[in-house]
């Protein structure tokens, strides 16, 4: 049921394939691993796309693409993971990077007034960097190693619950055949 949904709203890989910006990457984009859903290529996929979300710099998409593409994960669940990380939750997830990256480096948290500009970036990322980039790196690796165990256990009830209908309409089917006769 689950690869039927995600079938339907996944685009099919000749159709990014043609693409002619795509078409630049040549033929490691033809490896059948980067499009195939299954429990190792879509845990690890997920996991690399919610890594990538707090990785704090443009072009987050691109670095998940070039890591599926590295691990021969599925391209098409590792980027749109990385939209985690959006105009709506950048902020508070990047605060929250720099808190917990604070208290790990044992110091009191900045206040500090934002400001959307290029020079209050340079100005104040000069005093909270190390914080700031020590955050991102453990939230990422935490919820990113959280993701992939919670869809591992979520695959594997999948399929625990399929074993247990396919079985019960076995017997169903056996009682059902055993009662003409």
């Amino acid at each position: 049921m689950a690869r039927k949904f995600l079938r339907k709203f996944l685009p099919h890989p000749d159709v990014i394939t043609r693409n002619r910006w795509i078409k630049l990457l040549g033929p490691r984009l033809q490896d059948p691993s980067l499009w195939h859903i299954n429990r190792r290529s879509f845990s690890v996929a997920v996991a690399m796309g919610v890594f990538c979300a707090f990785i704090p710099v443009p072009f987050q998409m691109v670095i998940a693409a070039a890591g599926a593409i590295w691990l021969r994960v599925n391209i098409l669940v590792a980027v749109p993971m990385v939209w985690i990380s959006n105009p709506f939750t950048m902020g508070p997830m990047y605060y929250f990077c720099y808190l917990v990256g604070a208290a790990m480096l044992g110091q009191e948290p900045d206040r500090f007034h934002f400001e959307l500009s290029f020079d209050w970036l340079l100005s104040s990322l000069a005093h909270i960097w190390q914080p700031f980039l020590l955050g991102c790196f453990s939230v990422g690796a935490i919820c990113s190693l959280l993701s992939f165990v919670l869809i591992r256990v979520l695959w594997h009830l999948h399929i625990l619950n399929h074993i247990k209908v396919r079985a019960q309409r076995l017997h169903n089917l056996r009682r059902h055949t055993s009662e003409k006769q």
